[in-house]
């Protein structure tokens, strides 16, 4: 037999064809347009934001010898940025309910953008912990807002496909 089957009080047991599954809000989704540029841009922000989260590790020796640092001070650079992203994702989902998603992410686009630009031109080690920090407030907010602008421009039945785009 296929498809589950119905019992019936008497007994019986009659065979029904599987309804198929609709997943909640579905039939309300509208599309988006540009869907296609949008999951980029997620996507590219996703990279762009855990690209920088690693990069400094990279560059630390380079940092250090420029910057005349122990590895101590120099350990600054990383905990400032890591600092700033725990305090500001819990106030990214705070000021996005607030202000709006659009507006939240657009800023911290601009921040971490600025901040980036500031860390390339750092002369000193207080600069660039400064900057990190600030880098870090930018960026924290962008990853969980990608992943809302997803879950908005995508229907539910498609939010496994595209939360695997955004995090790979």
């Amino acid at each position: 037999m296929t498809g589950p089957d119905k019992i019936d009080p008497d007994g019986s047991t009659e065979v029904v064809a599987a309804e198929p599954t609709v997943l909640s809000g579905d039939a309300d989704f509208k599309p988006v347009p540009h869907h296609a540029i949008l999951t980029a841009s997620m996507m590219l922000t996703v990279v762009m934001t855990a690209l920088d989260t690693t990069i400094a590790n990279v560059a630390l020796p380079h940092m250090q010898g420029e910057l005349s640092g122990t590895q101590d001070e120099m350990g600054w650079v990383l905990t400032s940025y890591i600092v700033a992203t725990a305090i500001m994702i819990p106030l990214g989902g705070w000021l996005a309910n607030e202000f709006g998603r659009r507006k939240v992410f657009l800023i911290s686009v601009v921040v971490f953008t600025a901040a980036s630009a500031l860390c390339g031109l750092a002369q000193s080690l207080p600069q660039i912990v400064l900057f990190r920090f600030l880098q870090g407030a930018g960026g924290a907010a962008l990853v969980p807002l990608s992943q809302a602008v997803l879950f908005d421009i995508n229907p539910p039945k498609d939010f496994g496909r595209a939360m695997s785009w955004a995090d790979g």
